[in-house]
């Protein structure tokens, strides 16, 4: 049996035992504050949320380079599987693909597969534990990529933002109605899917807007399904474990993982965000 290597990006907010646990090899993206540049986790997250906070634009965020993707693929493996952010949030996926070619090129005994998730964060990050469990059970390459492509479209993903802070400070919103609404205390619900991250809710309040975000990721899940459930948090894990509670009180999971959020996810939904994802 072949043993496969499973690399990704630092966006995919995997707690640290189950990088470890699964022997995941993870490329970071880069952060800057100005000239300033940061890798993904490389910052303490309060200090990072602290430094955001104090910023007067948004840090920006990068992909990695061919050449680091190309060190993550060095390994006694012959099959390499690459799980990325999605290619329409970022260039992490076009850039792995680009040292793909290179690699093979360099080593022509090597194969390497990019998959696209379509997605990012927990929701990336649950697709590459699915990558994983599917290679301890033995899994030729094909057979995990043909699985992997036919389920992320089944990824469920919703979140909600504290605040609009980030999204006035990167002109995504008009700044005079993005302060209204923080004005009014509403959180706005987000979904992330089709490589997009659309608004399509509100609610007024911390709680209110937990609950709505439960309700919409537990109304996607049929009557005896059991799935497993990630739980992201931008620096607020009294949140987090209260939403793991409510999950909870709806429905059985296989697995429940609890992760802090990123920078590069956190980027752009500022202190505060709640993140929710099943498959």
């Amino acid at each position: 049996m072949k043993k496969i290597r499973i690399v990704t990006d630092s966006s995919c907010d995997l707690n640290k035992d189950i990088v470890e646990k699964y022997n995941i090899e993870i490329v970071p993206l880069n952060v800057a504050f100005g000239d300033d540049i940061y890798t993904d986790g490389e910052i303490e997250k309060d200090e990072f949320y602290k430094m955001m906070a104090n910023s007067p634009v948004l840090p920006k965020t990068s992909c990695p380079s061919p050449e680091r993707f190309m060190r993550s693929y060095e390994g006694e493996e012959d099959e390499i599987l690459v799980i990325t952010l999605a290619s329409k949030l970022s260039g992490t996926y076009s850039t792995a693909v680009l040292a793909k070619n290179m690699f093979e090129e360099e080593y022509p005994n090597k194969k390497v597969t990019v998959i696209d998730t379509e997605t990012g964060s927990i929701g990336q990050g649950l697709l590459i534990v699915k990558a994983a469990q599917l290679a301890e059970e033995g899994k030729s390459l094909d057979e995990i990529v043909n699985i992997i492509e036919s389920i992320k479209k089944d990824v469920v993903f919703y979140g909600s933002l504290e605040t609009l802070e980030n999204a006035i400070k990167g002109g995504r919103i008009n700044a005079l109605a993005g302060k209204l609404i923080n004005a009014l205390n509403f959180k706005v619900i987000v979904k992330i899917g089709n490589g997009e991250v659309k608004p399509c809710d509100k609610a007024r309040g911390d709680n209110n807007s937990m609950k709505k975000v439960v309700e919409n990721v537990c109304d996607s899940i049929k009557e005896g399904e059991v799935k497993s459930l990630a739980i992201a948090h931008a620096n607020c894990l009294d949140k987090a474990l209260k939403v793991k509670e409510m999950m909870l009180k709806n429905h059985d999971f296989e697995s429940v993982m609890i992760s802090d959020l990123g920078a590069v996810m956190g980027t752009y939904t500022s202190k505060g965000a709640i993140l929710i994802s099943v498959l």
